[in-house]
């Protein structure tokens, strides 16, 4: 199962509007799947909506995906000719460094996935 079909899976939940999906290192899986999701309009994110979330990427996708995290953002950090940087939601989610950020169209976005990974972990990341 690649990224762009989970992907693909994400966005077709009603209240999702955009979705990044990267691995996670894992020691018993080898790669965990992480989902990084903006909401649709009006939409407050919810342990409800995360476990409905989940139960239709299963669904979706097959009883095989299970996500081993999922973090509702405000914006994905995309550069400035609206490409996803994926490799910094990798980065956020192996906590590792980020790396150069000069194409990022808006570093807000970085430091609010930052956020969302620290309130879920209770800690905090790496050093840069």
């Amino acid at each position: 199962i690649g990224t762009a079909e989970l992907e693909d899976a994400a966005v077709s939940h009603p209240q999702v509007a955009e979705a990044a999906v990267v691995g996670k290192e894992d020691p018993v899986k080898g790669e965990g799947i992480v989902i990084f999701a903006t909401l649709r309009e009006g939409i407050d994110p919810s342990p409800d909506l995360k476990k409905d979330f989940a139960n239709h990427m299963r669904k979706v996708v097959g009883p095989i995906v299970v996500p081993d995290e999922i973090y509702f953002v405000a914006k994905l950090p995309k550069t400035r000719s609206g490409k996803v940087l994926r490799r910094v939601l990798k980065a956020v989610a192996n906590n590792t460094s980020i790396g150069d950020l000069t194409t990022l169209e808006d570093e807000s976005s970085v430091e609010e996935i930052v956020k969302a990974y620290q309130e879920l972990k209770g800690g905090e990341r790496k050093k840069e």
